[in-house]
């Protein structure tokens, strides 16, 4: 398998959208801390796809969170667009994620309580744009839920919610999007779809897109793939050959 493994690019690089120097993430306390994280370094090229692998309890959606400014690590240096998350409080960290970054969840995580435009609309209004339905109706109708605005999280099917999920990390037209398992709680079918929405999307917006997967199918569509394993970087690809043979 030595083939396989490929060091990951330097961080740094002016042309890097996402650089991971040195980071290092436990979680727990006591006895019960684990160290999920270890000395991860990688970089992520502005308009790349990049794909997560590795077995459960890897680090893969860890490390999709930390990318995303949504965990911090113990310790290394996390660089977005250039702007260095270490220097950022949460609240300004929470800015920069919602002009920046779209993400996308297995669970869909919509509120039930809103309709599928208040859901979309949502991340606009806290931005304070004053378009912010008109913006999120756009957003609906360009993912095949024009018909579906006013329909609630429970009258929609799993693929549906998927799309609305998709929708809202959209509309804030983001240079980011990263996406955990997106296909993980649809059927073949349905999840078929909403790869192609991503990808389609990708290229539309030339949006950077990370996204962690077990599907060998999705994953040989992006440029790298980057496997895990016990919290460690195991290896990089671009040969897909590779990775439909490798064990995820």
């Amino acid at each position: 398998m030595d083939n396989f493994i490929a060091p990951p690019s330097p961080a740094g690089e002016t042309s890097d959208t996402i650089a991971v120097s040195g980071v290092n993430l436990s979680l727990g306390s006591g006895a019960a801390r684990v160290h999920i994280l270890k000395d991860i370094s990688l970089s992520v090229a502005s308009g790349e796809t990049v794909g997560l692998i590795g077995p459960s309890g890897s680090g893969k959606s860890t490390l999709l969170m930390v990318m995303a400014g949504l965990e911090r690590p113990d310790s290394g240096k996390v660089v977005v667009n250039g702007i260095s998350f270490n220097d950022l409080d949460e609240d300004d960290l929470a800015r920069f994620r919602g002009r920046h970054v779209g993400i996308v969840f297995q669970s869909f995580h919509l509120i039930p309580t809103m309709t599928a435009l208040e859901n979309v609309a949502v991340p606009l209004e806290l931005a304070g744009r004053t378009d912010a339905s008109i913006r999120a109706a756009k957003e609906l109708a360009d993912v095949g839920l024009g018909e579906r605005l006013h329909h609630y999280p429970a009258q929609l099917s799993g693929g549906e919610q998927q799309r609305v999920a998709l929708a809202r990390a959209l509309a804030p037209d983001p240079a980011i999007l990263v996406a955990d398992e997106p296909t993980g709680n649809l059927d073949e079918t349905t999840g078929k779809q909403i790869v192609d929405l991503l990808f389609a999307k990708h290229l539309e917006r030339g949006m950077t897109l990370v996204l962690v997967t077990h599907d060998i199918n999705l994953a040989q569509r992006c440029d790298r793939v980057i496997r895990l394993r016990s919290g460690r970087i195991d290896g990089a690809a671009t040969d897909m050959q590779r990775i439909k043979t490798a064990s995820l």
